[in-house]
């Protein structure tokens, strides 16, 4: 099954420094029907203006991972972490049990991210960050496996099982994805557009893909995020 969510369609907020497009139900944009997905519960598509950005607040027990798609983003919290990534870069932070933090965009440019709230296994783990720089010949026309569980293999890991892949396909080019059985998908047209098993996707479009494999082809050079984990029952 695959479902295209337009982002004409999706939920927006202008604060002026801040414009946002909401995957999922989120501030104030609110739709029964578009809470989550399976144990993925946010992704905001944030543009931040320079020098601005989200002072110190706190969260607990949700997984939060930003993927940097340009400009740079500063990070600071409770834990003494300081640090900023720029474009292609991921930034991993687990709540826990709690941690205040901060994100500004102290550069001279717009920023934009996705910021991307996953449910954890359990309540209460130990609050933790981490960033890593990714080049991008290593998406390529190729997946990278940027995010998994504890078990996993890639760099970084967090505690669900969900898996995030990014991906460069030049134009033209085609590649695939398998969604097994028990497995749903969602996945993100951060730049560029592509087709997908048939089914057109724009530049900051979405899309559920539940147990089916798809086959992706850039209609124009298409960067893509693509979310796997286990199906909702």
């Amino acid at each position: 099954m695959l479902k295209k969510l337009d982002s004409q369609n999706m939920g927006s907020s202008n604060l002026g420094w801040l414009r946002s497009k909401f995957h999922f139900s989120f501030s104030e944009y609110y739709n029964p029907d578009n809470i989550q997905f399976g144990v993925l519960r946010v992704i905001n598509d944030d543009l931040i203006d320079p020098h601005t950005g989200f002072n110190t607040h706190p969260h607990q027990n949700m997984e939060i991972i930003t993927y940097v798609v340009n400009g740079q983003l500063t990070h600071r919290d409770s834990m003494g972490n300081d640090n900023t990534i720029t474009r292609g870069h991921v930034q991993y932070m687990s709540a826990g049990t709690g941690v205040f933090h901060s994100e500004h965009n102290r550069g001279k440019d717009l920023l934009r991210l996705l910021q991307i709230w996953i449910f954890p296994d359990e309540i209460g783990h130990t609050p933790n960050y981490g960033d890593q720089p990714f080049q991008f010949e290593d998406r390529h026309n190729q997946w990278l496996h940027v995010v998994s569980n504890m078990e996993g293999h890639a760099p970084i890991q967090i505690h669900q099982d969900a898996n995030i892949y990014a991906l460069e396909l030049d134009k033209g080019k085609e590649i695939s994805f398998p969604v097994k059985q028990g497995r749903q998908a969602y996945l993100v047209q951060i730049e560029g557009n592509s087709t997908i098993n048939s089914i057109q996707l724009d530049s900051r479009d979405g899309m559920e893909i539940v147990e089916e494999d798809i086959t992706i082809k850039a209609d124009e050079a298409s960067h893509i995020l693509l979310i796997e984990m286990e199906k909702s029952a």
